[in-house]
């Protein structure tokens, strides 16, 4: 009979973890980046709480990662520990241990629950090299429709959906489009929303617009606003 494994011991401390992708490391997939990540927490000797079983690993927990290619003011991730840290210790540790571009922003201790829970949402820069009246234009027609349908290639091969039912607000200011969207299952992405612009309206945002999350959280569909999904855990005098 084959030997069990040693059971790891439970978490004592959880942290949750927001983070940038700047300049070129916005093309850094979410493998990459989790890879680069682990690296960083034994660089920098974080007391990682590990999971059981004959192949241990760290305990992280990602949610809500932006596509690749696009940059981001609003990852997050949480981590388990083995021991209890100083969570502003932790973000000078993972700092000096990530590369530039992908930078830590900030490092709370977890209030509990799903941290996946509080990302129903997310606002969104879209900077185009498009016509600016033709953006305006293109984006009134867009919202007068009640469905938009797109394809992408996912993981299960090619899929059509609706975008226009993820948009909760999307304006034009000059060439950058302000966009927020719902998070949904297949998730609506911000090409996917330029990909219905062009087919509604042909409009052309021009070679490789930069997308750029710029929060994530709780969505309030009624204002088009997200909440802070680390508010409740950031101490009073920082809040």
């Amino acid at each position: 009979m084959r030997e069990q494994p040693e059971q790891q011991a439970p978490p004592v401390q959880r942290l949750r973890i927001r983070y940038a992708k700047r300049g070129r490391l916005r093309f850094t997939s979410h493998r990459d980046f989790s890879r680069a990540f682990e690296r960083a927490v034994f660089r920098a000797r974080v007391p990682m709480a590990y999971s059981s079983g004959f192949n241990p690993h760290p305990r992280i927990s990602y949610a809500g990662a932006a596509p690749t290619g696009s940059a981001s003011e609003a990852e997050y991730l949480e981590i388990a520990l083995a021991q209890v840290v100083d969570p502003a210790e932790v973000k000078l540790q993972l700092e000096a241990a990530l590369p530039d571009g992908l930078d830590v922003l900030e490092v709370v201790e977890s209030a509990g629950g799903s941290l996946a829970d509080l990302l129903t949402g997310s606002h969104w820069q879209i900077t185009s090299t498009g016509d600016p009246e033709a953006a305006a234009a293109a984006v009134e027609r867009f919202l007068a429709e009640d469905e938009v349908m797109v394809e992408r290639m996912t993981k299960k091969g090619l899929r059509s959906f609706n975008c226009r039912a993820a948009v909760i607000s999307l304006a034009a200011r000059g060439t950058v489009l302000d966009l927020v969207l719902r998070h949904e299952v297949p998730a609506v992405r911000p090409d996917d929303v330029l990909s219905g612009l062009a087919a509604t309206t042909g409009f052309d945002a021009g070679e490789a617009p930069t997308l750029t999350r710029l929060s994530q959280g709780l969505l309030d569909e009624e204002t088009a606003s997200i909440a802070d999904p680390l508010a409740s855990g950031r101490s009073p005098e920082i809040a």
